[in-house]
């Protein structure tokens, strides 16, 4: 995703002011600055300062700091519905019916036995202040008369098992006038939460690292893209590091996620670059028309870009080369007034990174 030039609405985004280097578990909210904890869950602070939190080493395996020396580290899943979470006021409250995008960093810690499917977010006109440590139910919210609530969760696709990199993930809302702060961990009880299995005879939790959370104005091109096309000289690997691209001839029939025949050139095309160079790693995102619901078109452009990368894996590139994501009919191209307008916004977009 690129990062506008607007301002960070999130103080302290990759945790790197502290009030005192971390020595101790679950010192997240004494240490961290302009973060706090809004439950007793013993979220932890990592940072290259401390011997005993410090960073890459850390009791849940090695995970060097990208942005910085310091990151979170937090369980979004554990027996017993244990949970923890983070919890930040934001610089101003959002405005009613503005449009913002929010990004963050994860990685899954080595010493995890499973990882969920996705993160959870709540904005709030109140602080969050309860004295728990398990999920963040409606039960408990809803307590709290006084507050307003605006709750959201992202979609991890894959990379589940990467234990390695840091993940992108992000969304893009329209915000409801109330939010204020800003709290992100798993709300669900564990036998809501969607989960992939990382081990075997698995019964520990999901111990994430967090780091880089930004919460920004989303301007209008944010929400109809101007999509850059893939060159035409695929063959000789002529494609923008970083950049989105189209596939030109990779579209699906009303309703549909097959990878049809007539588009598995293009694909192999690519393919052939990826496998000329193994630092390669590949986005795979899926969009739909505006036709239908909302949820049954994110599902739908899920198993688009998944159909795709599928074929990836097929032809010979490694899971771990491929991420893919569904947005829905949420990024139109064009007017989904005519047919052939809904026909381009019926498609498949990739971007082309290189591993750090």
């Amino acid at each position: 995703m690129a990062l506008g030039v607007s301002q960070n609405l999130i103080v302290n985004p990759s945790f790197e002011i502290y009030n005192a280097c971390p020595n101790t578990l679950g010192s997240f909210n004494e240490d961290v600055e302009s973060w706090s904890t809004p439950t007793i869950g013993s979220t932890d602070y990592f940072n290259g300062c401390s011997t005993a939190m410090g960073t890459p080493e850390n009791f849940n395996g090695s995970q060097p700091a990208d942005f910085g020396v310091g990151y979170a580290g937090l369980y979004l899943y554990a027996p017993g519905d244990y949970r923890e979470y983070i919890q930040a006021e934001l610089l101003e409250p959002l405005k009613k019916g503005k449009k913002y995008k929010i990004s963050f960093y994860v990685s899954l810690a080595e010493r995890s036995d499973f990882a969920i499917k996705e993160f959870g977010l709540l904005f709030s006109k109140n602080k969050l202040d309860f004295s728990i440590r398990k999920e963040l139910s409606k039960m408990h919210l809803y307590k709290d008369t006084e507050n307003e609530y605006h709750h959201m969760e992202i979609g991890y696709s894959n990379f589940f098992d990467d234990t390695k990199d840091w993940i992108l993930v992000h969304t893009q809302f329209e915000a409801k006038g109330t939010e204020r702060f800003l709290t992100f961990g798993n709300f669900k009880n564990n036998k809501r939460t969607r989960l992939f299995k990382t081990k075997r005879n698995a019964k520990q939790g999901a111990y994430y690292y967090l780091d880089m959370m930004l919460l920004e104005s989303a301007e209008p091109n944010d929400f109809v893209e101007e999509p850059k096309v893939v060159s035409s000289d695929l063959a000789g690997g002529d494609i923008a590091l970083d950049k989105k691209h189209i596939f030109k001839n990779v579209f699906f029939d009303f309703d549909q996620s097959e990878v049809l025949q007539e588009s598995q050139e293009e694909i192999q095309s690519i393919f052939k670059v990826l496998k000329k160079d193994t630092a390669l790693k590949i986005e795979i995102h899926g969009h739909t028309d505006s036709i239908g619901s909302e949820a049954y078109n994110r599902q739908l452009s899920e198993s688009r870009a998944k159909a795709v990368a599928e074929y990836f894996m097929a032809l010979g590139l490694s899971k771990e080369r491929i991420f893919w994501q569904g947005h829905g009919g949420a990024k139109p191209i064009v007017s989904n007034a005519s047919e052939d307008g809904r026909k381009q916004n019926r498609r498949v977009e990739f971007i082309i990174t290189e591993s750090k």
